[in-house]
């Protein structure tokens, strides 16, 4: 027992320096003498690694033309993964760089939430906001909206979005979602601020628009939204130009979530030939994209060799919402499929946390580049300090590492482990359900959440875990036979690494814990007198 302590304490101990190695060791720093970068940061919601043009050859369809041209101009990160596959964990760790088992958040915050990413941790736009930054968010915050949580406390100068996702409310003219929300009632006021199932809607409480702290639409209309974002984005871009500050931009856009609100009226017919249902989320798509091509085509024009623009997602598609879901390309997770359930969002099977991701920065990026190099959304928090000429605060430990030579330089080298906890499939949430080294994947859990149709896999343990060989099995359909010499050697390197990870943890003093208590108090209203707290914009 004493011997397998000290090699489980070796192996933290081996992985801990690991990890402080990898996040200094890559790339060259930003001359601090230098003009410092400006980072525009574009996470789309629920969107699949097939949904890009570029990562699907062959494609019948193009829906997505600017962000293939961003690909063909920078470099396209082929096995990238957001750091949960659900909403509040994957975001709380782009600000952060740490896996939700450090930073607090393990799954997500509700309209009632009091609390949200603890204020223990530090932001990305904290640091950067402290160094001179002009930092501004556009989009889904989903990290807790009630007092200090909101984005203007955590290190953005300006905000305008919405506090949670777009279906955490009702509106007076819904969009496409499964099942179909009604509007919102028109009763004398708001009787109840919990959640409803009422026409499939979470809340009778409007869906909020806030500017910095201050509700200005309730509820708002999702067939304006994304014009409010694009020009919101392009003022900023041009305000930052016109005082030559640098500085970060971080979009969250609605888009692929449902309610899915298509750029034409929600009573017109689909145009000959094509099923509505097709035509909806093909036209999503591409509003999702023009307004990622309006963003980079701003870019360039203001400061187009000083900015580096970083698109990727927050999770895979949510498949329980049939045809309003995205693609998850060849990442089908075949093993789970064939039992029944999904096998994307809130699973760890690579549909659900594989991302489509590009990186674009003329003069700095290569054109026309791919990496398959395993890097994950946490490195977005280190390679942007790197590249802005600053260093982390020392007093806390990263899961993420410094991306700056793979995007500069060509360089192929990610992470050697990286981590995919449970986001609500199966599982006790945060639980480190699967691990990847190399090509090789292992399941310790496995399990699925509910699939288009309503099937839902059970949860299953799996000791040995079951090992993809990812190279050869995409689709993960076949597991490694445990007798083989090829199996066993990703055993044993893969609980090393797990092993390594899970004492670092454990002996981590800067670990947070979130509050996940709600209160119906929370719920942003503007004016509870009035039915979904109706108010209109302001201004």
């Amino acid at each position: 027992m004493a011997e397998g302590f000290t090699l489980l304490l070796l192996s933290g101990m081996l992985l801990c320096g690991l990890l402080l190695h990898t996040a200094s060791r890559h790339g060259a720093r930003l001359d601090k003498a230098s003009k410092r970068p400006n980072f525009i940061i574009i996470l789309a919601d629920d969107i699949g690694w097939g949904d890009l043009a570029a990562n699907q050859a062959g494609a019948r369809a193009n829906n997505t033309p600017y962000l293939d041209l961003m690909a063909e101009q920078g470099i396209r990160l082929t096995d990238f993964h957001s750091a949960a596959s659900t909403c509040s964990p994957s975001r709380a760790s782009v600000l952060t760089g740490r896996y939700g088992l450090r930073n607090g958040v393990t799954h997500n915050f509700a309209v009632g939430s009091v609390a949200g990413l603890p204020l223990s941790e530090v932001t990305l736009p904290q640091l950067l906001q402290r160094a001179g930054y002009y930092t501004a968010m556009i989009g889904k915050w989903h990290l807790g909206h009630h007092g200090p949580y909101g984005p203007t406390n955590r290190g953005f100068d300006y905000y305008l979005g919405v506090p949670y996702s777009n279906d955490m409310g009702c509106t007076d003219t819904p969009g496409y979602d499964l099942p179909r929300c009604v509007p919102c009632g028109s009763g004398a006021q708001v009787s109840r601020l919990k959640r409803s199932v009422h026409g499939g809607c979470y809340s009778k409480v409007g869906l909020p628009l806030l500017e910095n702290s201050s509700i200005v639409e309730q509820p708002l209309d999702l067939w304006t939204l994304t014009q409010q974002y694009e020009s919101t984005a392009t003022r900023i871009i041009h305000n930052a130009r016109e005082r030559g500050q640098p500085y970060l931009l971080y979009i969250a856009l609605a888009h692929m979530h449902v309610p899915l609100a298509p750029p034409h009226p929600p009573d017109a017919p689909p145009p000959a030939g094509r099923p509505e249902d097709d035509r909806v989320y093909a036209a999503s798509l591409r509003e999702m994209d023009s307004l990622v091509g309006a963003v980079k085509s701003a870019s360039d024009a203001a400061d187009r060799d000083s900015t580096l623009i970083w698109f990727t997602g927050d999770n895979g598609p949510w498949e329980q919402k049939c045809q309003y879901a995205g693609s998850v390309g060849p990442f089908k997770g075949k093993w789970q499929t064939s039992r029944g359930g999904g096998s994307a969002k809130r699973t760890t099977w690579e549909g659900g946390h594989r991302v489509p991701t590009v990186a674009y920065w003329p003069g700095r990026i290569p054109a026309n580049t791919t990496s398959s190099a395993l890097l994950s959304g946490m490195d977005i928090f280190l390679t942007l300090l790197s590249l802005a000429g600053l260093d982390p605060p020392s007093d806390r430990r990263y899961d993420g590492i410094d991306a700056t030579d793979i995007l500069l330089q060509g360089q192929q080298t990610g992470h050697e482990f990286l981590f995919h906890p449970n986001s609500g499939a199966a599982g006790k949430f945060g639980d480190l359900q699967a691990v990847r080294a190399g090509k090789h994947k292992a399941f310790y859990i496995t399990g699925a959440a509910a699939a288009c149709g309503g099937g839902s896999g059970r949860q299953q343990l799996h000791d040995p875990p079951l090992i993809f060989d990812l190279e050869h099995d995409q689709a993960e359909e076949t597991p490694l036979e445990t007798r083989t010499p090829e199996y066993q050697e990703a055993l044993e390197r893969i609980a090393r690494g797990r092993e390594g990870l899970l004492w670092d943890i454990a002996t981590d003093q800067s670990v947070s814990t979130a509050d996940y208590t709600t209160d119906q108090s929370a719920a942003p209203c503007c004016d509870p007198r009035h039915t979904a707290c109706r108010c209109h914009m302001l201004g």
